[in-house]
């Protein structure tokens, strides 16, 4: 076999300008070989936009996702008790969803291995969040992830270096060969990830709007179908959520602010489209974790988890073995700010919109993001929201505090944050925050 052979068969000819579909033993070769170092980058990135140009079946999907799977270390679970169920975000702004969900869930009977990415441009990054709890270990190593998963049902980690190493690889020339927005390799590149940490049933929210990837409807509709039928394919449990995210989730977007907004959430104080999504994704995931039969049951589960105190005793025990200190978080709760403070008043009288994406980018500046992987965020940068989307002002109205890393970052940051808000006379109809589930 010769890579070149599989390259024209996926990009197919004047008289089959479709390709064709690729064998399971053809995908490996071609990976199992670029990782070993014996198909250059060249070959790699013309069969990428053979694949983006002529997409890939869920069989085909699933096959490359396996190959990448096993292309490093997995976590084997298989002598633990389940059920073992995740959670996947494609990401947003505020979006703190994971934070609670895992306690709330873990407290239901679930066993949730979480394997959490950072910050990367205007979207936030699980792993920043929790390494804003002072001692927070996000590093696990096999062992010790299990171990927390069995006393505290659920636990947090990265990826390691060890764990898809062909994703990496993949990413990386995606990256700079235009072709990072194709459903089949977005597919596999999170599957990959997410099925190596030992899940049984994964659970997605695919957003859409300004502040996701996916910028429209039927985009996020086409990935969380890819997601789901996938995963299906690959013998395990899915569903998946399509949600809004033109704007920001909840009140408070950065790190700690963050950190703060889910202890809200599992003290049952929490901002409505916060709570309303996470017990929607946690009904989800109690119902294929054989943990509920029906959306509404799983919903209260959720709440009693919350009302009972059970998921914050969780979430606290959670922070306290791996690394953190539980008692002093809850000094810090709503007193540990970032002494460079500006205050974003409105410009007019009106409804207003607060677009997620320019918060987002405003949100680099401070601290809260990063542009590339290794530059440093900073805990105590962000913003919270005094007013909403769809709220009245009147001109002079503190709409965010905002916090940021410097003094300096302000002139950068406030002109898109007053950039981000729109002035309506009439009031704003706002969309539902869940557009459609899919299973």
């Amino acid at each position: 076999m010769r890579a070149t052979d599989v390259i024209m068969k996926k990009r197919g000819s004047i008289l089959n300008p479709k390709g064709e579909k690729l064998s399971r033993e053809e995908i490996a070769f071609l990976i199992e070989n670029y990782v070993k170092g014996e198909i250059p980058d060249y070959q790699v990135s013309a069969w990428l936009m053979a694949v983006y140009f002529n997409g890939m079946t869920f069989e085909e999907t699933a096959d490359l996702t396996d190959i990448m799977l096993h292309s490093g270390d997995v976590i084997d679970l298989s002598d633990m008790k389940g059920p073992f169920v995740d959670k996947h975000s494609t990401g947003g702004v505020g979006d703190k969803i994971s934070l609670p969900l895992a306690p709330i869930v873990a407290s239901c009977g679930v066993k949730v291995p979480m394997m959490s990415g950072r910050a990367l441009g205007h979207t936030g990054g699980t792993l920043d969040k929790l390494e804003s709890i002072e001692g927070y270990n996000v590093q696990l190593e096999s062992d010790v992830f299990k171990k927390y998963i069995t006393e505290c049902g659920f636990a947090m980690t990265g990826q390691t270096k060890k764990v898809v190493p062909a994703d990496r690889l993949l990413y990386a020339l995606r990256d700079v060969t235009g072709t990072v927005e194709s459903i089949p390799l977005i597919t596999a590149s999170i599957l990959s990830k997410k099925i190596a940490e030992g899940s049984e049933a994964l659970v997605f929210d695919v957003k859409y709007g300004s502040g996701a990837f996916m910028k429209n409807e039927q985009e996020a509709i086409k990935l969380a179908d890819s997601l789901v039928k996938t995963t299906q394919a690959m013998g395990r449990k899915a569903s998946a959520l399509i949600t809004n995210m033109n704007t920001p989730l909840g009140f408070k977007t950065g790190n700690f602010l963050e950190i703060e907004e889910t202890l809200d959430v599992l003290e049952g104080k929490g901002p409505e489209d916060v709570t309303e999504l996470t017990y929607q994704l946690g009904s989800l995931m109690l119902i294929n974790g054989g943990k509920a039969s029906t959306k509404n049951e799983g919903i209260e589960l959720c709440k009693n988890a919350v009302q009972s105190g059970k998921a914050m005793e969780l979430f606290l025990k959670n922070v306290d073995m791996q690394g953190g200190n539980s008692k002093k978080l809850l000094s810090e709760r709503n007193v540990r700010r970032s002494s460079h403070v500006r205050k974003l008043k409105a410009e007019k009288d009106g409804f207003i919109k607060i677009d997620a994406y320019k918060c987002g980018l405003a949100g680099i500046h401070l601290g809260v993001g990063r542009n590339k992987t290794d530059e440093k965020v900073f805990a105590d940068s962000g913003f919270i929201q005094q007013k909403i989307e769809g709220d009245f002002v009147k001109k002079g109205d503190v709409i965010m505090e905002v916090f940021g890393k410097d003094e300096d970052c302000f002139d950068s940051a406030m002109p898109i944050l007053s950039d981000s808000i729109s002035y309506s006379e009439s009031e704003i109809t706002k969309k539902d925050l869940i557009l459609k589930e899919i299973l």
